[in-house]
């Protein structure tokens, strides 16, 4: 079992930046594809952006040119840097593991 925790949400004005970090609690960490996926209230869960074990990133064209996901194998943890926030980036924003294991989630605010 794999274990994930983000942390990093909170309230933003539009305009800013936020990172988002996701700590797994296993070594095997690095044989993951990671993502991180968004949702909205009423809206179904997104994908925003994935990562490959070979670093290898995916996004949505909502963020592209605004977010960064990165990985750091030796700390098994997975980032997401998020500039130039708008207020349709507000979601609950969670962090998975090959599409299996999944965190709780991290709230993100950018009011306008």
């Amino acid at each position: 079992q794999v274990q994930l925790v983000e942390s990093g949400g909170g309230l933003v004005q539009a305009g800013g930046s936020l990172r988002l970090s996701c700590a797994a609690s296993r070594s095997i960490f690095s044989r993951h594809a990671m993502g991180w996926y968004r949702q909205a209230p009423g809206k179904q869960r997104e994908l925003v952006a994935t990562i490959s074990s070979g670093g290898i990133t995916n996004y949505a064209d909502s963020v592209k040119g605004r977010f960064t996901i990165s990985r750091d194998n030796a700390l098994n943890t997975v980032y997401l840097q998020m500039n130039s926030l708008r207020p349709e980036d507000t979601a609950v924003y969670y962090c998975c593991a090959s599409w299996v294991y999944w965190g709780q989630g991290t709230q993100v605010t950018v009011s306008s």
